[in-house]
C-alpha cells in the first residue's frame, strides 16, 4: 500500500493553519504544520515532505527567502506559495524565487487541493523517470545528469552506460553483459571500449573531487557502489 503523501503546511494564522491541516488530513494526506518562517525552513529540511504549501508573509524568514533558500540547495519540492499579493511582478518574484504554483488568498480550498494533487502527480510521473545513487541524479526523459547540484554533460553512449549501471545498483556486471546491453549482442569492435568509456565517465563524475562511485572489479567487470 501507497503511504499518504506528506504536505508541509507554512502559515501563521493559526485558525487558517488549523482548517488547512483537517481538511488535507480529511482528504487522507499526513500533515506537518510550521507558523513561522524559520520553523518551516528547518521542517522543510528535516521532514522530507512531499509538497509545501507556503505562506509569503511570515515571522522571521519570508515565505520567498524560503523558497530561495531551499532552491539553492538543490531541494526540488514542490512549493504552492499562498499569497494576498496579485500583482504580475509579485507572481513573477514568487516563481523566480522557486515556487511552483500560487494560489491569491481568499481562495477555495478545492482550488488549493487541486493544485496540490496537480503537482504530486507531476511530481510522480518525474520520478519514475530518474535513477539515483547517492548524490548522482539521471533523468532518462530528459537525458539530464547531475552530481549534487552539478550539472554533467554526457555524450549518449556515456549516458547509455550510466544509465546500465544505475539500473543495477550494488551489483557486479561483466564485460560481456554490458557490450551487450550498451552497444549490442553484435558488437565486433575493440572489447577496451569498455575501459575507455568508464575511464570518461569517472573523469566527469568525479570533476569536482567528489568520490569514486564505479568500481573495478578485476577480471570481471564494473559495480556502482560507495
Amino acid at each position: 500500500m501507497t503511504p499518504p503523501a506528506k504536505i508541509l503546511v507554512v502559515e501563521d494564522e493559526v485558525k487558517l493553519a488549523h482548517f488547512i491541516e483537517l481538511e488535507l488530513k480529511y482528504e487522507g494526506y499526513e500533515v506537518v504544520v510550521a507558523s513561522d518562517g524559520l520553523a518551516g525552513l528547518a521542517a522543510a529540511r528535516e521532514a522530507n515532505p512531499d509538497l509545501v504549501v507556503l505562506d509569503w508573509m511570515l515571522p522571521g524568514v519570508s515565505g520567498l527567502e524560503i523558497c530561495r533558500r531551499l532552491r539553492m540547495t538543490s531541494n526540488k519540492v514542490p512549493i504552492v506559495l499562498l499569497t494576498a499579493k496579485d500583482d504580475v511582478s509579485d507572481r513573477v518574484a514568487g516563481l523566480d524565487a522557486g515556487a511552483d504554483d500560487y494560489v491569491v488568498k481568499p481562495f477555495s480550498i478545492e482550488e488549493l487541493f487541486a493544485r496540490i494533487r496537480a503537482h504530486l502527480r507531476r511530481t510522480q510521473e518525474e520520478e519514475t523517470d530518474v535513477l539515483e545513487f547517492t548524490d548522482l541524479h539521471l533523468n532518462t526523459s530528459t537525458r539530464e545528469v547531475y552530481r549534487g547540484a552539478r550539472s554533467i554533460e554526457l555524450t549518449a553512449k556515456e549516458f547509455d552506460l550510466l544509465e546500465y549501471l544505475l539500473s543495477h545498483p550494488r551489483q557486479v556486471l561483466t564485460r560481456d553483459q554490458i557490450i551487450e546491453r550498451v552497444w549490442g549482442y553484435d558488437f565486433v569492435g575493440d572489447s577496451n571500449i569498455i575501459e575507455v568509456y568508464i575511464r570518461y565517465l569517472r573523469l566527469k563524475l568525479e570533476a569536482d573531487g567528489e568520490k569514486r562511485i564505479i568500481q573495478t572489479v578485476r577480471g570481471v567487470g564494473y559495480v556502482l557502489r560507495e
